[in-house]
């Protein structure tokens, strides 16, 4: 039997602080869910015999170790080594498993890149790649800052990407992900990971490759992905208190881009379409947006929320989410300047 996962109420006026030390980003006033990735992969491989999980030396990092504890005899400790991880992973897809590599986002798209490229994705493979630490979600500094992960895997054939926003997100990912015959490549959040958008929109869903309104509104469009749809949510509501009336199309999977139904809204007219990712501005969520626009005739106003092309400091997460502007008040600030 599925287990329930229940979400923790977060007490009044309770401020749950984020660590430079922990790859968990909480979010204040929402409940959270403890490890969903891990609990969710557990109940799915009661189910489907095929599922492994593997790890280079990060499971505690990555929720993993939930799996391991649960099915030692289906966890693969694979050590400090993520070209040796990418591989075993390949060879267990080829063998008729659907394994779930977990490591850091820096490690899979920087240090095994070529691995998954030529034993993964040009094989097209049923490899699961999930990575904790993605964006600006530490402040270890570059060493552990994958900025950058997105735009290295949107030009891989094949490869499927997922940045989930929340709990929720993730829960609905993992059945989807498990049925999907071939390579994906998702971001995660861990530990204590809030839920959002059900806050927003009570009857939402995760759906592999389809965005989503979230919130409506005439002055602008928000264009989200990640937790930046959870800061885009929060700047909405504050800046409704200014008259500004701001909607929300959260999208999920960065590839393949919904671009059907980013079109369709980006062309209503008269808004200020803006794209929020914890990611680059180089190569992520809003260059894809901008060239799918332009290439189907559409030019709204439009602006990117991101990070910039440069290596980030390291540091306390919400001062250096001010610092780079993906800060709640900072999404705020730029909006407003914008209008």
């Amino acid at each position: 039997m599925a287990r329930k996962y229940e979400a923790r109420k977060a007490p009044e006026g309770e401020r749950q602080a984020t660590s430079a030390m922990i790859a968990s980003l909480a979010a204040e006033g929402y409940d959270t869910v403890a490890a969903p990735f891990g609990n969710a992969l557990v109940d799915a491989a009661r189910k489907d015999e095929r599922i492994v999980g593997l790890t280079a030396d990060l499971g505690k990092y990555t929720d993993l170790h939930i799996f391991q504890q649960a099915m030692p005899d289906r966890f693969y400790q694979m050590g400090m080594a993520e070209q040796v991880l990418m591989s075993a992973a390949a060879g267990l897809a080829r063998e008729g498993f659907i394994p779930f590599a977990t490591t850091y986002a820096v490690f899979a798209s920087r240090r095994a890149y070529d691995f998954i490229a030529m034993a993964i994705a040009e094989e097209n493979l049923p490899v699961k790649i999930v990575c904790a630490l993605p964006g600006l979600t530490t402040g270890y500094g570059p060493s552990h800052q994958a900025t950058e992960d997105l735009a290295i895997f949107r030009g891989l054939p094949n490869m499927t990407l997922i940045d989930p926003c929340d709990a929720d997100d993730i829960l609905g990912m993992i059945p989807q992900m498990i049925a999907h015959d071939g390579p994906i490549y998702s971001r995660l959040l861990r530990g204590k990971v809030p839920s959002v958008i059900k806050k927003h929109k009570p009857d939402y869903r995760f759906q592999l490759g389809k965005a989503q309104m979230i919130r409506e509104g005439k002055d602008v469009l928000v264009i989200s992905t990640g937790v930046m749809t959870m800061r885009a949510l929060d700047a909405a509501v504050k800046l409704a208190d200014d008259k500004v009336d701001v909607a929300l199309l959260h999208c999920p999977t960065i590839k393949p881009l919904d671009l059907e139904t980013i079109a369709a809204e980006a062309a209503k007219g008269g808004r200020l379409v803006v794209t929020a990712e914890n990611h680059t501005l180089m190569g992520g969520l809003g260059e894809a947006v901008a060239a799918g626009l332009l290439s189907r005739g559409i030019a709204p106003r439009f602006r990117m929320i991101g990070l910039p092309d440069a290596f980030l400091e390291a540091g306390a997460l919400p001062t250096l989410h001010e610092m780079y502007g993906i800060s709640v008040g900072k999404v705020i600030e730029q909006i407003k300047g914008w209008l």
